[in-house]
């Protein structure tokens, strides 16, 4: 079982905990499921979830633990909270971009819903470090430049951030 982080996300579900940690799972490298622990007999009147199905699914997506909760139809995600995913390549963008948007949707300036409505956003790794440049004519060229984007394009920032 992997070590507990400090902080780790609760993702409440419907009842797809266990289908949605299977597919995030399958997205992201060093991830898994460590445990699921089901619902029992004792609180039928409460949950009113089938005693044995899926309570709970511990997790790890790149080695950060999660866990998703099939908690009933009351809470829905939105995208005041989302999940950022930081890219070295335009292929990790791409692969991670693809597989999310899977029976979701896409968004833009990076943002995806997945088919589970969890918000994600796919962020270039070198776009912090751009939008943060001193210089201000550079920062707003690639404000610019991704403002017309939906999966970011590194090539175009980088052209954007250059001037080009």
């Amino acid at each position: 079982m992997a070590t507990m982080n400090k902080i780790a996300p609760c993702l409440c579900f419907d009842s797809q905990a266990e289908e949605a940690a299977k597919f995030y799972v399958s997205i992201f490298e060093d991830s898994g499921i460590d445990a699921v622990s089901r619902y029992g007999k004792e609180g039928f009147e409460i949950h009113g979830r089938p005693e044995g199905s899926v309570l709970t699914v511990a997790f790890r997506l790149a080695g950060q633990t999660f866990t998703a909760l099939n908690g009933g139809p009351y809470f829905k995600f939105n995208e005041a909270i989302s999940l950022q995913v930081f890219c070295d390549t335009q292929a990790e963008v791409d692969h991670f971009w693809s597989r999310l948007t899977e029976g979701g949707e896409e968004g833009v300036c990076g943002w995806l819903k997945d088919r589970f409505g969890l918000s994600w956003q796919i962020v270039p790794s070198v776009l912090p470090k751009m939008l943060l440049d001193p210089d201000g004519e550079k920062s707003q060229r690639v404000m610019k430049a991704y403002l017309q984007m939906k999966k970011f394009d590194i090539a175009a920032l980088e052209r954007a951030y250059k001037g080009r």
